[in-house]
């Protein structure tokens, strides 16, 4: 499996990322993430249509919590024409809690602590941390499954290009 040292940095501190860095025209990667208690889901799974795909280290962290807050309300008007998800190794329980209680219903959940295999696949799983975490990025994935948008954000602790996604978003989405 690839390795990527200091492909991304937590408050200036180098780490490496596992798996390859997926740029727009690459096929999206097949994946399996915890969608419930009991299911997974995979790429094949996410409806045919365009997909953004906002990956976060733990939504109980200001800045994912930020950035999970500014999708969901920037996506609203895009809701029939686009699949979106927050990706992150937060288990499906607690995922579900913060969903909840700051009423975001624009954005699904998926949880990596499956397999990793989101992390590993998109090249967003941080190697050598005491517990599994993925880094910030931003996917956008047209209905034909080729990734048209790629951001892999240099600094953990920063909020990604939310312009930029959403415009890749409207563009995938027709």
């Amino acid at each position: 499996m690839q390795k990527r040292q200091g492909a991304t940095t937590i408050k200036g501190e180098p780490l490496t990322l596992v798996g390859p860095q997926l740029k727009a025209g690459d096929r999206a990667p097949d994946f399996t993430c915890a969608s419930g208690l009991k299911d997974t889901t995979n790429l094949a799974k996410t409806p045919g249509k365009a997909r953004l795909f906002s990956v976060v280290p733990s939504l109980d962290t200001p800045v994912c919590s930020m950035q999970t807050k500014k999708f969901n309300q920037q996506l609203g008007e895009l809701k029939d024409r686009a699949a979106c998800y927050t990706v992150s190794m937060d288990l499906p329980f607690a995922q579900g809690r913060f969903c909840g209680a700051e009423g975001i219903t624009n954005m699904q959940n998926l949880s990596d602590t499956h397999d990793h295999s989101f992390g590993k696949a998109y090249g967003v799983l941080i190697e050598g941390l005491a517990m599994p975490l993925l880094s910030r990025a931003i996917f956008v994935v047209d209905a034909g499954g080729t990734i048209t948008y790629a951001e892999y954000v240099p600094e953990i602790a920063t909020e990604p290009n939310y312009d930029g996604a959403i415009k890749a978003l409207k563009a995938a989405a027709g």
